[in-house]
């Protein structure tokens, strides 16, 4: 006796078909599972067996072989024990096998019988779209993240006995959910927790250039002394990011649903995340990775904000990791068992003091040795900062920009939304077609042909280089900053005054760290 039955395998952030297969022959009985799996699956026996004991099922005492194709692929987790418990009912012939060849059955089953949630649940719903999968059977807990995958007829389960009737009456489109509704209907309200612009005091150049960098999605350095609102300006940026298209939704919320963080009240992420990471996060944890890989902070964080507090404290070889996929938007992580692809197209904020004491170069209150000052920035490479596109000086604030009766309003989040999203508007028009969706995200090539500049603006540009040390990267940020600057101001051409606002967010690095080799 044979049978077969589907379910999904996830690799990275994408899902691949798995094929189970059980043959039932005379001989000692036993129960095999095989196919490159991890303990977790093989103790899917005892939970199979018991399960379909309990929902009310005798099994003969048989010979029992279940093979999980293809056999090359690490199988992890517990989302295979619905497909094997159904496929061996099938080889008894107490579960009608027309309709799983047209199925996917996704879920862990406890030992009465339930059928409980399972992470990863959305890229394997959309592996078995794209795999031409008419039905997919999913925990009713992942039920409206399934929901999520248009084009396949998804039905919600709570037990296996519920599976058994539905594939026994051959009429499951009567089972099928509801998928007219828009997934933001099943999202809560937003919480209103971001900070917004028009409270932060002062620092009318560490606003506009995190206006810029929410524009291109380019990379922000603030630095300043303590107290100075770098941390709440790096807070407000999501506030005025604009929401992520369809398409991003997707990305981000494959990457939550792998990593186990999507819930039955927020079945999908239709928000930009923001994450911010401890100063002790290590290598793993931060890139991804680990003995069964998983995606880490910078993955999570794809699409919206990863926020580096206090950015001299984190551990120099961590912040190396990150400058592969802060240049490529992805982070590769190889394993003997494969290669894992996360994203990573994150906009980096980071904060940090110029010095230990915090006040560097006030020498009315820094008391730091050109020594320690030199330390300190050093615990940042030069080939990290070339990531950064724009870097900028929070200066203390005045009294009335603090407080009191005659305290000045910022302009509102609302109003700088209002900015960036046409500038994103922009940004969708002209790469149209391709893969690109920000200006940060330009290769050499995307940059020659996107960034013109008017001849004005680049003789400026010729005669600044001239006596910088840039190289040919922060060149390149350079360019593509200032054509985000050119998009906020809906020109077509990169004018002078774009090319000039660029270079002063690069020059502030050069001032601190050429100033922290000792040469004040």
């Amino acid at each position: 006796m044979y049978s077969e039955a589907y379910s999904a395998v996830i690799r990275g952030i994408e899902g691949c078909m798995v094929h189970v297969e059980t043959d039932v022959s005379d001989g000692l009985p036993c129960f095999l599972l095989v196919g490159f799996l991890s303990s977790e699956v093989k103790e899917a026996k005892e939970r199979v067996r018991v399960a379909i004991r309990n929902t009310g099922f005798r099994i003969p005492p048989k010979k029992i072989t279940i093979n999980l194709s293809p056999a090359d692929i690490r199988k992890d987790g517990t989302c295979y024990d619905l497909a094997i418990a159904v496929s061996v009912l099938a080889a008894f012939g107490i579960v009608n096998s027309s309709l799983l060849g047209r199925s996917v059955l996704i879920g862990e089953l406890s030992l009465d019988g339930k059928v409980k949630a399972v992470s990863g649940v959305l890229p394997m719903v959309y592996t078995a779209y794209e795999n031409g999968v008419e039905y997919c059977f999913v925990p009713r807990d992942n039920l409206k993240e399934a929901l999520f995958v248009k084009g396949i007829k998804v039905i919600g389960t709570d037990s296996l006995d519920n599976v058994i009737c539905i594939l026994n009456s051959g009429m499951p489109y009567k089972y099928i959910a509801e998928t007219d509704k828009s997934i933001l209907e099943f999202m809560p309200e937003s919480s209103g927790a971001v900070p917004d612009f028009a409270d932060i005091g002062g620092q009318d150049m560490a606003r506009r250039a995190a206006e810029v960098a929410a524009a291109g999605l380019h990379n922000l350095l603030l630095i300043g002394p303590p107290g100075t609102g770098k941390t709440m300006v790096a807070k407000s940026i999501p506030g005025i990011m604009p929401k992520p298209l369809l398409s991003e939704c997707m990305e981000i919320s494959k990457v939550y649903s792998v990593s186990g963080l999507l819930t039955k009240e927020c079945p999908v992420v239709t928000e930009r995340p923001y994450r911010a990471p401890h100063h002790t996060v290590t290598q793993t944890a931060l890139a991804g990775g680990g003995r069964y890989p998983k995606p880490g902070e910078i993955s999570l964080a794809s699409g919206g904000v990863l926020f580096l507090d206090e950015l001299p404290e984190f551990q120099r070889q961590t912040l190396e990791v990150l400058r592969q996929p802060l240049e490529d938007g992805y982070v590769n992580v190889s394993r003997l068992d494969g290669s894992y692809r996360y994203p990573a197209r994150c906009q980096l904020v980071a904060a940090m003091n110029p010095c230990r004491c915090g006040y560097y170069p006030d020498r009315k209150k820094c008391s730091c040795t050109p020594v320690q000052v030199k330390n300190y920035l050093d615990r940042i490479s030069r080939p990290f900062l070339d990531r950064i596109d724009i870097c900028v000086e929070t200066v203390p604030l005045r009294y009335n920009e603090v407080g009191g009766n005659n305290s000045v309003k910022g302009e509102m989040s609302a109003d700088i939304r209002k900015r960036v999203e046409e500038a994103h508007k922009i940004q969708r028009d002209r790469y149209n077609g391709t893969d690109i969706l920000f200006n940060s995200q330009l290769a050499p090539p995307g940059i020659k042909k996107y960034c013109i500049m008017e001849p004005e603006a680049e003789d400026y540009l010729e005669n600044i280089l001239g006596g910088m040390s840039f190289s040919a990267r922060a060149y390149h940020k350079i360019l593509k900053t200032a054509r985000t600057i050119a998009d906020l101001s809906q020109r077509s051409l990169i004018g002078k005054s774009h090319i000039a606002e660029a270079v002063s967010y690069r020059g502030i690095n050069e001032k601190y760290w050429r100033e922290g080799q000792g040469q004040v």
